[in-house]
């Protein structure tokens, strides 16, 4: 379904605009938008000769929504089949999995393990539409990490195995120094790499932590020196401090965090990225294999935890990202994040975690998630109050009434 118009000059009136940091509803606003860029945001003094007028007739109006956490490449659930797949097929399915997250009112996307620059080339060439996307390359793992997803029976020795459409073996500070300069040279806008065990990785345990000291220092180096900076898979206390104290950005999942390494995020400055939706995805995928023998445990295991480990960190004040973690067909699913998140965090700091909080850890909080002159044009409107009822973002087709990406009408109210 492609977008609607080019971006050029509109002009939204009846608005009511929400902003995420403070909560405040401000009604009878008007928004003006000039090639992409949102140029004021008035009352009746905000007008425009020859912008086309689209009445909003009272929906609220928040910055688009941005998901710090996907996987575009990844076109099945079992990252050890994703080596078997044609690349052509995995960006086939990228660019088809960015086209309908767009649909769900997200208008970028951060991806931690797979995309690459042709996937964003191509998005920028027009040849795909979708939400904008901010590609770290291949996640970085030592052997028999995350990363690595050969079997037992595998006994290839090629020290560079790469997964295509997740991530790439390095062991030693040189590989992992060589590694992570590759993928900045094509281009990465940050580092993904994993230090400590993962649900869908065949070999290694929950509990294990994955690179030396040196060797996530390292990484950490490299990014900093190209001015970019490192997300680190971690779900144990243990894993999350050894990556903070080691000075990378944000921590990925964190199920077991706890109130000590809550405090460590805060005084680095650091950002936790929760994705519950994926562990509840994978759980249902696992009852309904035949047999308990057959079951992956360690989805039940930080299933189980996840939901207290946003608690923990919800309490202690932690900056907290939107992301959901989802692979394959599992991707459907990825508005529920809103709604298991809802169990413990309030839904006005469920939204600043996909606009202005989600914005800050991309560094982008000048241009994305929030509503004002100089932002960009990302713009949702939806029927009703999300600041009352989050579950009004979780139904696109019932309460969604407009969307626009980069000043371009995605969709537009249905009485215009």
């Amino acid at each position: 379904m492609p977008v609607q118009s080019t971006p050029r000059t509109w002009l939204l009136t009846n608005a009511t605009v929400l902003d995420p940091e403070s909560g405040d509803l401000t009604p009878d606003r008007r928004i003006l938008v000039v090639d992409g860029t949102i140029a004021e945001v008035g009352g009746k003094e905000t007008t425009h000769r020859e912008a086309p007028v689209v009445d909003l007739r009272g929906s609220v109006v928040l910055p688009g929504l941005i998901d710090a956490h996907v996987h575009v490449a990844a076109a099945e659930g079992d990252l050890a089949a994703l080596p078997g797949l044609s690349p052509s097929y995995a960006a086939l399915h990228a660019a088809r999995a960015l086209e309908t997250m767009l649909y769900r009112g997200f208008t970028t996307v951060r991806d931690c393990g797979g995309a690459d620059f042709g996937i964003a080339q191509a998005q920028h060439a027009g040849l795909l539409t979708g939400s904008q996307l901010r590609f770290g390359g291949k996640a970085l793992s030592q052997t028999g990490g995350h990363g690595d997803v050969r079997h037992r029976g595998d006994d290839s020795p090629d020290p560079g195995y790469c997964c295509p459409g997740f991530g790439r073996v390095c062991d030693g500070v040189s590989q992992c120094r060589a590694a992570a300069r590759d993928e900045l040279r094509k281009g990465a806008d940050h580092l993904k790499i994993v230090i400590s065990g993962g649900v869908t990785s065949p070999t290694d345990r929950i509990d294990s932590t994955q690179f030396s000291i040196e060797e996530i220092t390292a990484v950490v180096e490299e990014a900093t020196a190209a001015n970019r900076y490192v997300a680190a898979h971690a779900y144990t206390p243990r894993a999350i401090e050894r990556g903070l104290r080691c000075g990378v950005r944000s921590i990925e999942h964190g199920n077991f965090l706890d109130d000590a390494t809550s405090r460590l995020f805060n005084e680095t400055g650091s950002y936790l990225v929760p994705t519950l939706v994926t562990y509840s995805a994978l759980a249902d995928v696992e009852r309904a294999k035949s047999g308990p023998g057959n079951r992956n445990g360690k989805v039940f295991e930080v299933l189980d935890a996840s939901l207290q480990g946003l608690e923990t960190a919800y309490r202690n004040g932690v900056q907290i990202a939107f992301g959901t973690d989802l692979l394959g067909a599992m991707q459907r699913h990825q508005l529920t994040e809103f709604r298991l998140r809802a169990e413990v965090v309030k839904p006005l700091d469920i939204i600043r975690s996909a606009t202005s909080v989600a914005a800050r850890l991309l560094r982008a909080e000048d241009t994305l998630g929030r509503v004002a002159p100089g932002a960009r044009a990302d713009l949702l409107a939806v029927d009703g109050n999300p600041v009352e009822d989050i579950g009004i973002l979780t139904a696109p087709e019932q309460h969604h009434r407009l969307l626009m990406l980069c000043g371009a009408l995605v969709k537009r109210p249905s009485w215009t």
